[in-house]
């Protein structure tokens, strides 16, 4: 969620990095091209296992079984890139965190997204170097954080600021925040060129058992009953319009992984790794995957509250104007899915 200037001036750059970089978007054509639904939906996730939903749902061919093809595929580091992906076209629903759907939303007056599912709770942590034991040994120090104005670095930015500490967007103040990619966080942490981490897993477990790294706190510890989106399913409004269907045998995709993973951990846990692998070239090591899957709750329950209070500490913090959510969320289809499997039906709220 990019809340600085310049979003729509990056879009055609992002697009083409996106088609690229990901190499499986570039034949996905369009209705005039392909017709229909014929055309294979195209889907966003970051190589994270706090979006072990789609990564499962990818690997396990979950998402083809219910889609009748499988999805055109783009990752990201962070969330907004994700989202200039999504308002240039070059996909049509990507998982991401609720600070990045929040801003498409304020970006878009609400004309271009809406929230259709949770995917995970949890598994963010502040990582340390020994010798930091509280909040006030962080001035001076450099933490970093996957992007400006994506989840992670709201969230640091807005803690510091609740414990008397300022943080500015450009790098100023009591504590200089770093926003950079994740695997090279694991870079930088190790050589001393940062002092810390506000980040998800697996990065969070690895710099805890690779590199010596202290956990000084868990995101879940500020909110209530340790519950807090950390990913959600977004999806373009217009082709939410145009591909109904396709957006119900999506979720119907996210319901089946999501079962798989939490009735199924260990079996999980290894397809996850498997995906892991094919994005980075290297599996983690067992401990690692372990830790994490240990910090993360996969739900499709999107946390709701989570979100809305997120946005008030964006707005406090100064990376998001005041914004109206009324209607983030369209949960219909999720809820029809969720009731036709006899399961618990899932609030806006």
């Amino acid at each position: 969620m990019t809340m600085h200037r310049g979003l729509r001036g990056r879009i055609a750059a992002v697009a083409l990095t996106v088609l690229v970089a990901a190499g499986t978007l570039g034949a996905c054509g369009g209705d005039e091209e392909s017709g229909g639904d014929a055309a294979p939906l195209r889907l966003g996730y970051f190589p994270n296992i706090t979006h072990a939903t789609a990564l499962v749902g990818v690997e396990k061919g979950i998402f083809a079984k219910h889609l009748g093809a499988p999805p055109k595929t783009a990752t990201f580091n962070a969330g907004p890139a994700a989202v200039e992906a999504l308002f240039s076209g070059a996909i049509d629903a990507t998982f991401v965190g609720p600070n990045p759907s929040i801003n498409a939303w304020s970006k878009s007056h609400g004309k271009a997204v809406h929230i259709i599912s949770g995917a995970a709770s949890g598994g963010v942590s502040l990582v340390v170097k020994p010798g930091i034991k509280g909040v006030q040994d962080l001035r001076g120090k450099r933490i970093a954080t996957p992007q400006l104005g994506n989840t992670q670095d709201v969230a640091l930015r807005y803690w510091l600021k609740k414990n008397g500490l300022t943080a500015n967007k450009d790098g100023s103040g009591d504590v200089k925040v770093v926003p950079q990619e994740n695997a090279q966080t694991l870079q930088t942490f190790a050589q001393g060129d940062v002092d810390g981490a506000w980040v998800p897993e697996p990065y969070a477990s690895r710099l805890i058992l690779e590199n010596k790294g202290e956990r000084l706190l868990d995101e879940k510890s500020l909110w209530p009953g340790g519950k807090f989106v950390i990913t959600n399913l977004l999806v373009s409004q217009e082709y939410e319009k145009k591909h109904p269907e396709q957006v119900e045998k999506l979720l119907q995709g996210v319901v089946e992984a999501t079962d798989f993973i939490n009735q199924s951990k260990a079996d999980a846990e290894k397809v996850t790794n498997d995906a892991l692998a094919k994005l980075s070239g290297k599996p983690l090591k067992q401990d690692v995957l372990a830790a994490a899957f240990k910090e993360i709750d996969f739900t499709t329950d999107p946390v709701a509250s989570s979100l809305v209070a997120g946005a008030a500490h964006a707005e406090e913090i100064g990376l998001l104007e005041k914004t109206d959510l009324a209607g983030i969320y369209n949960l219909a289809p999720l809820n029809g899915v969720l009731k036709a499997g006899g399961k618990a039906q899932v609030s806006d709220r």
